[in-house]
């Protein structure tokens, strides 16, 4: 029996949607007990900020390394970068935007993300998120040479973003798009600022030496890599101020794995009791429970 030209197209027009839900069965199955069975749990990870230093440690390593073993699964390191990281996750292209677009499959190439993931809404439709892990706010930094003065806190975050996205007229300013410091994630696009997409490497950890060397006056940077940066280089740069309000990070999570979720946030409820988490953040951000007290006051501090 022949087939018609216009069930040649429905057909055409169906391969497509049957693929992708052959590789969303496939990402689904793929939760705590296939995991244990496997006895493998595979970490995504980007060296970022102390996160992943890429020495085989960070601040995610060992907790995710901790994590592994709680499960008594083996860990496995597996290295992506932020355009793939998604992606490697949840089998799936990803073209982020106010609605993201899921397309052709790939490959999984891990179980879980940690490694510095900002909680961002866009990446909320396609991942879970698990209870948070660090915070963040994306702020303005600057050469501490560059003729730039810091805002005075006024005690009010709102306030003190619009201060400070009024020095942005003063000089040029690094960004990274599909990243926390997104322009478009904080209105700063289409409003006459310099802003320079970021193209000198696929690294992050690279924007403020490319900034002490002169390539922009000012950039973006989140946190996490702020407390890194003045360890650093000290007296090389300086904070202007607020660029968002305080954000939050977390581990990263295909939507098929509820399971996996729930076991990595009992786990993170248990590591604060009992002060391992906060070790962690002493060994690798001993800074950041002063900047930030309100995030660390639920966690114990056992010596």
């Amino acid at each position: 029996m022949s087939i018609p030209t216009a069930g040649f197209s429905a057909i055409r027009r169906l391969v497509p949607v049957l693929g992708l839900l052959l590789a969303s069965t496939w990402a689904a199955a793929q939760d705590l007990g296939d995991i244990k069975a496997r006895g493998t749990l595979r970490h995504l990870g980007i060296p970022y900020a102390n996160f992943v230093t890429g020495a085989g440690d960070g601040f995610e390593v060992d907790l995710t390394q901790l994590f592994a073993r709680h499960l008594g699964v083996r860990y496995e390191y597996v290295e992506t970068d932020w355009e793939n990281v998604i992606p490697d996750l949840i089998g799936h292209e990803v073209v982020f935007g106010q609605t993201p677009q899921i397309t052709g499959s790939r490959p999984i190439r891990g179980d879980i993300i940690s490694t510095g993931l900002t909680v961002l809404p866009a990446r909320a439709k396609v991942i879970d998120y698990s209870q948070p892990t660090f915070p963040s706010a994306v702020w303005l930094l600057a050469r501490a040479e560059f003729d730039v003065v810091p805002i005075k806190p006024s005690g009010d975050v709102g306030h003190d973003i619009t201060a400070t996205k009024g020095r942005l007229t003063a000089g040029s300013t690094f960004v990274r798009h599909n990243a926390c410091i997104d322009p478009r994630l904080y209105g700063l696009e289409g409003k006459g600022y310099r802003l320079v997409e970021f193209t000198y490497s696929s690294n992050v950890n690279d924007i403020v030496p490319y900034l002490l060397q002169g390539k922009t006056d000012m950039t973006l940077l989140d946190f996490p890599d702020i407390m890194v940066a003045l360890d650093k280089w000290p007296g090389r740069i300086k904070i202007i101020g607020p660029i968002s309000e305080e954000q939050r990070m977390a581990a990263g999570f295909r939507k098929g794995s509820p399971a996996l979720r729930e076991a990595f946030n009992d786990f993170l409820a248990q590591i604060k009791r009992d002060g391992t988490y906060m070790k962690l953040v002493r060994k690798y951000y001993p800074t950041a429970p002063r900047f930030m007290p309100a995030f660390f006051a639920d966690a114990t501090d056992k010596p």
